[in-house]
């Protein structure tokens, strides 16, 4: 069996642009089919609520997948995200990349995976020093935002459809689950 190609940072970065989702882990390309209608609402909507949140409070900007997060550049590590954050005092890592790790990470679960595990990426974004996560579970109608610290999940909160989701990022953010996930497949 013939072992994938394996790419630098600097070699993955300078490769042809691309809509779909596609990784580089430890210099491993990983893509995937372009994502469902529900996911990518959901992304949308979601996306567009925590800016107009994050523009009310001058708090920095937030970002849609697909945009290259460089964790490891040495390892050749680069995430796409489904949403992140990055704070105002911050916004020197984003360049025509994301050099460094954002915030606020959010992903948002579809019946169909994405780009590799769950546990992985949570570990990764642990490691690296994203401050909070958020996993959005469609089928479930509920959120867990993780509170990351010390390179580890310090704290899982669960909020349900109708709970405001409280984070430590984006304090005050005034929405829930149902405003920006339909529970209706």
């Amino acid at each position: 069996m013939n072992q994938p190609a394996r790419l630098t940072t600097d070699e993955y970065l300078a490769g042809e642009e691309t809509l779909l989702p596609q990784e580089l882990v430890w210099g491993v390309v990983r893509d995937a089919a372009a994502p469902h209608s529900r996911h990518q609402r959901a992304v949308f909507k979601l996306a567009r609520l925590m800016q107009d949140h994050v523009d009310a409070h001058d708090l920095g900007e937030v970002f849609m997948s697909p945009l290259d997060v460089v964790l490891d550049r040495e390892r050749a590590l680069v995430v796409q995200p489904d949403i992140f954050f990055v704070a105002k005092d911050r916004l020197g890592i984003v360049s025509d990349r994301v050099r460094g790790a954002p915030d606020l990470v959010v992903e948002i679960m579809s019946p169909r995976p994405r780009i590799g595990r769950l546990d992985e990426r949570l570990d990764w974004f642990a490691t690296y020093g994203v401050r909070e996560c958020w996993v959005v579970h469609q089928l479930s109608s509920h959120v867990d935002v993780l509170d990351i610290g010390g390179g580890h999940i310090a704290a899982r909160r669960r909020f349900g459809a109708g709970e405001r989701i409280e984070s430590l990022v984006l304090p005050g953010f005034p929405h829930a689950f149902a405003d920006f996930v339909s529970t209706e497949w």
